[in-house]
């Protein structure tokens, strides 16, 4: 293929991107306005001009990124071609370039690759060298740190003069002995591979003079998800001659939280002088009405490239705002509407719709309505609700409440959070179990136990024992349930521990507004069950997990797609539904207490571009959150987006609805008459 029969096939935007080979470039790839078909082409005109395979670098961020482009490679030129190209991640990248030069930093070719659990092993074990592996010591927090570290190119000293109080003086400690039982291991983590490559590239000048040699052509793809060891890596490899084009979307940077860096794209005209930069704003994705909104949405942001999309594909309708009662409504709403479309436009199928909110916990009350209506659903970077490890936990500690016998159950939680209850411990419980068969739960208190086990096993052993014999009769008890499990998980320490069972603060965060949604379940069925006992709740809990083990999917594979706005990025729907558009829900209350709205923004411009034909904004009147029911209130990005949506009652966009949604849409249409609306 030529270089004219390459451009023929672009518009005239994505034809300058792919055309100008030398010299730093930014390309701007607004959502849905071809961004991979760029940067294969790209490639494609560069080969085309004569320029050899092996001298071109491609850098994304995920290995389905990669294949997709040298697939696509492959078929505008050649696969023998295609596979001369480096493209990959940027791990891949620095593996093979660590595997070549290894030795110059002291480590051995055949070294490791230290997974998460290797690393949480080495931390705990470097933390307990420096007497820091006690009960307490957020010993996830110090890992989250040493990522944070290592992504801005600090090394233990560096970290240690960076200090600002004694808590990151220790961290910096246990960083610098969890490096040297790493090296001692002969083992690499995963942000030791850009740290170490960036050593490479400063410490030994034949290597990245070597580097810049045979790679005379870079191009990185999600350019606005890099971070400050990425950005000086491709700024070492790029040298003076800088033939860098990197293409991406400062709109789309919603990953800060992983390191990385928005100023990175927001600034590379000024990093780079003499940056050409092309800006890709014709989307072949979604209806004029879809992008109205999401313009009107991403122009909050005052610190951004401009550049607004358009579509060819006509106006389409507007996005709907729709206020319902609560989550079960909002979830029966969605279900209703889902059955309708696909009755009115035959062509499409259950793959064709997808429900996406901010937060994971949300899921729980729209997989119940769908499977209640029968509606076949798959999630996208999740588990099923009540298939996750955090609540399975929660259901263990209450399982033991009632049944003390439940073996199973105490040993699931017994470490869950860490109590200082070691393998010994364990085998006492199961010797005590399998000779006397006294219940291991029984066995906690029991002196033979309590002299086998260290003092601090024992005290707690004597603590946990204690809180399931002050609960068990209370638990017997009907009525304030929800409050009741609540009292209890929090008593046992399971609800604070769980930042010390999940490595970042983050992860922790989602794992207990998990439990909190558990408990919200559980609030649910009370309201329906005033008298319930925790054991009818747990009968009722069995038979839903049975449901659960029901493959959800049909037959021919076809279900509604469930996401996090995050795990959707990249992909695209005819009809997309948004949930939970409320404050403190989204935007997320943590980013509006630490002032990170801007991110925030961000994410809703993801989201409501991943509608191709038709977009539902949700929020409730109330919803409910740690079992108590609380007046919702309107995101503010609603207000942003005012303009451009038409806000519509349940009631008028279905025409035929469940009894339960019926009865949703009449109480809008009332609230509407009576003026409360």
């Amino acid at each position: 293929m030529t270089r004219e029969e390459i451009l023929a096939q672009l518009n005239p935007e994505q034809g300058e991107a792919a055309s100008t080979v030398n010299g730093p470039v930014l390309v701007l790839a607004g959502a849905g306005t071809g961004k991979t078909r760029v940067i294969t082409f790209r490639i494609a005109y560069m080969l085309a001009s004569g320029i050899m395979p092996e001298a071109i670098l491609g850098m994304t961020f995920t290995n389905k990124a990669a294949r997709e482009m040298k697939d696509r490679l492959g078929a505008l030129v050649s696969p023998a071609l295609a596979e001369k190209v480096t493209l990959g991640t940027f791990h891949s990248f620095c593996i093979r370039l660590l595997r070549r030069e290894c030795g110059k930093l002291g480590y051995l070719p055949g070294f490791t690759i230290a997974d998460d659990s290797d690393q949480q092993g080495i931390l705990k074990q470097a933390a307990g060298d420096l007497g820091c592996n006690y009960d307490g010591f957020p010993l996830a927090e110090v890992q989250s740190m040493i990522g944070r570290w290592k992504n801005k190119l600090l090394d233990p000293d560096d970290a240690r003069r960076a200090a600002g109080n004694d808590f990151e003086s220790t961290a910096a400690g246990v960083y610098a002995r969890y490096q040297s039982l790493l090296e001692m291991q002969n083992s690499v983590d995963f942000d030791d591979m850009l740290l170490l490559v960036h050593r490479l590239l400063t410490g030994f000048p034949e290597v990245l003079t070597a580097c810049r040699e045979r790679y005379r052509y870079l191009l990185i793809d999600e350019y606005q998800d890099t971070n400050a060891a990425q950005f000086t890596i491709v700024k070492l490899l790029a040298g003076d001659e800088a033939n860098l084009c990197v293409v991406g979307d400062d709109d789309q940077s919603i990953y800060s939280w992983r390191g990385a860096d928005v100023g990175n794209i927001l600034d590379f005209p000024e990093m780079f002088p003499g940056a050409k930069v092309v800006k890709l704003e014709q989307n072949y994705r979604s209806t004029n009405a879809i992008l109205n909104t999401a313009n009107a949405a991403i122009g909050g942001n005052a610190r951004r490239h401009d550049k607004s999309l358009w579509s060819k594909l006509g106006s389409g309708e507007p996005p709907k705002t729709v206020r319902l009662d609560n989550a079960e409504g909002e979830a029966n709403f969605i279900c209703g509407m889902i059955k309708q479309i696909m009755t009115e436009q035959g062509s499409l199928s259950y793959n064709d719709f997808a429900i996406l909110y901010r937060s994971n916990h949300l899921s729980r009350q729209l997989e119940l309505g769908l499977r209640q209506s029968g509606i076949p659903f798959k999630l996208v970077g999740g588990q099923e609700f009540f298939k996750r490890r955090e609540i399975k936990d929660a259901v263990a500690y209450l399982k033991l409440a009632i049944n003390p016998r439940d073996d199973q159950s105490l040993l699931r939680i017994l470490g869950t959070p860490p109590r200082g209850l070691a393998e010994k411990a364990v085998t006492q419980l199961k010797r005590g179990r399998a000779s006397r068969r006294i219940p291991m739960l029984e066995q906690l208190a029991a002196s033979e136990f309590q002299q086998a086990v260290s003092a601090k096993g024992a005290t707690a052993a004597r603590e946990l024992a204690d809180i399931y014999r002050r609960y068990q009769p209370t638990f017997a008890q009907p009525g304030g349930l929800a409050g009741k499990i609540n009292g209890f998980l929090r008593d046992v320490g399971y609800l604070d521990g769980l930042q010390r069972v999940y490595k970042d603060l983050d992860d922790a965060m989602k794992r207990r507004e998990n439990v909190d949604e558990f408990i919200n379940d559980v609030a649910q069925y009370e309201s329906s069950h005033p008298d319930c006992t925790l054991e009818a709740y747990l009968e009722n809990y069995a038979l839903k997990e049975e449901n659960d083990k029901v493959d959800d999917n049909s037959e021919n594979g076809e279900a509604v797609t469930l996401s996090t706005v995050h795990a959707a990025k990249g992909l695209e729907f005819p009809v997309v539904f948004l949930v939970a558009v409320e404050k403190g829900l989204f935007p997320h209350e943590r980013a509006v207490e630490e002032g990170s709205l801007d991110e925030e923004l961000r994410l809703f411009y993801v989201a409501v571009t991943r509608a191709k034909q038709q977009l539902y904004l949700l929020r409730t009147r109330e919803r409910m959150v740690r079992g108590m029911t609380k007046p919702s209130i309107p995101s503010p990005f609603l207000a942003l987006v005012r303009d451009t949506t038409e806000e519509t009652p349940p009631g008028e966009l279905l025409k035929t609805l469940s009894k339960d949604a019926m009865r949703q849409a009449f109480a809008n249409i009332f609230d509407i008459l009576d003026g409360k609306k």
